[in-house]
């Protein structure tokens, strides 16, 4: 070994941003198996490195004691004390034991620690510097695609998008530039590995706070997302300050701002509603455009509810393939079950008939609905959840496709 080791590693640290003293303590970690297995030594040694001129000593480490059991492990007292009057009993000694020619093995080991851990450096400053763009939105390049994955560099490393993450009718060709968003970011193994997605509703939420200022500093709310990618999407919406509206701000001058999230989703449809604490306004909103007469919960699930609508107006609040419930269901978090005017008859506490007329439209505070059985048709009426489950059961909904 030589200054030539010292500098290899000055170089390290100051390209690679790896310690030097970081690699010379693992060096001479690699050194001690090193020196036993090559030279079939049991006893206890030490190896160290000088800093400044690359030389490699080993040292066989003794412990000072009374009598000698392993003199490979142990020195008597007397011994020690004719190197140095100072040892006493329980003290360490050491004695150099360098071989000959350890340079050569040295200098194999050393080589074999520095790419180690040159590697696991590269990883750790790739993963730090890649971890920040966990949850945000990142423009990449298509390198390729497979079965499984579109493959998406982005700065030093090749990020993958998984094909649930893939847009429905969008193509992916090497070359394209794509904006994507970061869904998670892992150390593995094998370095890190980045996953994205364009169909997240993270991507949704990230594009309008690029594209509305009042988001980004806070004065608009995202308060919850309901997306079905490629085709439609729901967001709420609320603002603290009572002369501004969250609704015509995310949507702009001539819609300019939402078409702008429009145009980077390729034409997906997106309904932006205004978030309100009442949960039977928030879940007329959520319905738009469909009108609601009224809004009735359950007495026992306090997230399930009947929402009465006009008859004319049955088709449009289930949507197309009962799509405008579904994420309605998801923006709110509520499980809706969906009933024309004409199936239910309303009445008050003592069972009177009310006039529907004098029922405040989307309220239900003063009166309360009753199925009438014989007209019921649940087929027409389906039950829309939140869950995952219930949008598979949705799609069998027979109702006419009127959704504007």
């Amino acid at each position: 070994m030589s200054k030539e080791m010292v500098e290899a590693l000055d170089a390290l640290e100051s390209e690679k941003g790896i310690k030097k003293e970081y690699v010379i303590e693992s060096l001479e970690a690699a050194l001690v198996a090193a020196y036993k297995r090559n030279y079939n030594q049991a006893q206890n040694v030490d190896v160290e490195f000088d800093a400044k001129k690359g030389n490699i000593h080993v040292y066989a480490v003794k412990e000072v004691v009374e009598d000698v059991a392993d003199d490979r492990l142990e020195v008597s007292l007397e011994d020690a004390q004719k190197k140095s009057k100072g040892y006493e009993i329980g003290d360490h000694i050491k004695e150099e034991v360098t071989p000959k020619d350890f340079g050569r093995i040295a200098a194999q080991t050393a080589k074999q620690v520095i790419m180690q851990r040159v590697r696991e450096a590269e990883r750790d400053i790739i993963y730090n510097e890649y971890s920040q763009y966990e949850h945000e939105i990142i423009q990449g390049t298509v390198e390729r695609s497979d079965s499984r994955y579109v493959y998406i560099t982005y700065g030093r490393i090749e990020t993958v998008m998984p094909k649930s993450d893939q847009m429905p009718g969008e193509t992916y060709n090497s070359r394209d530039r794509v904006r994507v968003y970061v869904t998670k970011v892992e150390n593995a193994t094998k370095g890190p590995q980045v996953f994205v997605s364009r169909t997240d509703p993270g991507l949704v939420k990230r594009l309008f706070e690029q594209e509305v200022p009042e988001i980004y500093d806070g004065t608009v709310e995202i308060v919850s997302i309901a997306r079905e990618a490629g085709d439609r999407t729901k967001i709420a919406v609320k603002s603290d300050n009572p002369d501004v509206d969250p609704v015509g701000t995310c949507v702009g001058p001539k819609g300019a701002r939402v078409q702008a999230v429009v145009d980077e989703l390729n034409g997906e449809n997106i309904d932006v509603v205004p978030y309100v604490d009442d949960p039977v306004d928030f879940i007329a909103n959520a319905l738009n455009p469909a009108e609601v007469i009224a809004v009735q919960f359950d007495e026992n699930d306090k997230k399930q509810c009947i929402v009465i609508v006009p008859d004319y107006h049955l088709s449009l609040a289930i949507g197309k393939k009962g799509q405008n419930a579904r994420l309605a269901a998801k923006l709110t978090g509520y499980k809706i079950d969906i009933k024309p005017e004409s199936q239910v008859e309303f009445v008050d506490d003592n069972d009177q008939d009310v006039d529907i007329n004098d029922i405040e439209s989307g309220k239900i505070d003063i009166a309360k609905t009753r199925e009438n059985a014989a007209n019921a048709d649940d087929a027409q009426n389906p039950a829309v959840d939140n869950s995952d489950e219930a949008n598979d059961d949705s799609e069998d909904v027979d109702s006419t496709d009127t959704e504007e």
